[in-house]
């Protein structure tokens, strides 16, 4: 906590130099600049000495990162959202940036084989470690989220290439089913924050009874950041199992390029989130790059509205839920739309559909 707070300390008071020196000045502060005052200030604030020195430059460079995003949403256009001041209840984490070289330790973060591992600042501090760790270790990172304390290693892997498969899937996301594939598989939605919902609103409404920074007020609130870390934990569980399933399975996997932070905007926002299509897409993507697999986006217009068998376009609305074409073909409207979008995405069979090739 000690360190938590002089980092998040460091983060503020950088945050405020910067934007002192652009309203008086007009000039810019570099990390560098920044960095190099880190000497200073250990002079004048005695209790920096007992902080790990790239744990305080890597506080500025995350600094620095969020003024990149910054200056890049300006020049997108997008809603830009200027740096922050973090305070106590938003800054839950700090980062060791450099742990191996050369094929061996240089920083914290070491298992010591006795159940610990050694945290400059801290000391000795036990670990439950749910398994082994693979690769090159590259970065440690100490979190603080729902009352738990986490070590964090960024590993560099290589990969793990499966077996070649010539089996090409098209898959469909959606409500009702979270995934219909173009061989007919569905899978139902985890629908973890519907299933928790009740539970939710009556510790939320029993946390908005107390008073605000009391002891039971502080109980609550931890009770709460917990029930939505496991409701996150199940969802984040499912979409690993699925992807891993389909990545074992197929050799070309094809799905929509969804848009999902427009698609939360609407009537079905909360339905949308709790799905988690774009958390879903990533660790697709990821597990396929790292098993040599390989994954195709393909625009998602139209792709419900089209025969799979016949190519005829035949409107349909949300609630219509079989595809039934005048060429015979009845199929779930999933399913249907699945194997138009592996269409789409092999060779572009039907209307202008393209396809964009993620790297493997």
């Amino acid at each position: 906590m000690r360190i938590l707070d002089l980092t998040r300390e460091l983060y503020n008071a950088a945050l405020q130099e910067r934007r002192d020196a652009w309203r008086k000045a007009g000039k810019s502060v570099t990390v560098y600049d920044q960095m190099r005052l880190l000497g200073e200030v250990k002079a004048v604030r005695p209790e920096y000495q007992g902080v790990y020195a790239q744990v305080l430059q890597e506080t500025l460079k995350r600094l620095d990162r969020a003024f990149q995003g910054f200056f890049s949403r300006v020049k997108r256009g997008e809603k830009a959202g200027y740096p922050r001041f973090r305070g106590r209840g938003w800054w839950d984490s700090f980062t060791f940036p450099q742990v191996w070289r050369e094929g061996k330790w240089v920083g914290p973060g070491k298992p010591l084989g006795n159940g610990k591992i050694k945290i400059p600042g801290v000391g000795h501090v036990r670990i439950k470690q749910h398994r082994p760790l693979e690769g090159v270790p590259k970065t440690l990172t100490i979190k603080r989220s729902a009352g738990c304390w986490y070590a964090v290693y960024v590993c560099e892997v290589s990969f793990q290439p499966l077996p070649p498969s010539d089996k090409a899937v098209g898959i469909d996301l959606g409500l009702s089913h979270f995934v219909a594939t173009s061989d007919g598989e569905t899978f139902a939605p985890p629908k973890a924050y519907r299933k928790a919902e009740a539970k939710l609103a009556r510790t939320q409404q029993a946390l908005s009874r107390k008073k605000r920074g009391s002891n039971r007020y502080k109980k609550l609130k931890m009770r709460l950041a917990r029930q939505h870390q496991k409701i996150a934990n199940r969802r984040r569980d499912f979409h690993h199992k699925l992807a891993r399933n389909l990545v074992n399975r197929y050799g070309t996997i094809v799905h929509e390029d969804l848009r999902v932070s427009r698609l939360a905007r609407f009537s079905l926002a909360k339905s949308v989130q709790d799905a988690g299509w774009a958390q879903f897409l990533a660790i697709l993507s990821a597990k396929a790059a790292s098993a040599g697999r390989r994954v195709v986006a393909v625009p998602p217009h139209g792709t419900s509205q089209i025969c799979p068998q016949c190519g005829r376009v035949q409107k349909k609305e949300l609630s219509e839920r079989i595809h039934a074409c005048e060429c015979g073909c009845v199929l779930d409207r999933d399913v249907a739309a699945a194997k138009v979008i592996l269409a789409l995405g092999l060779d572009g069979a039907f209307g202008g559909g393209g396809r964009v090739t993620a790297p493997a």
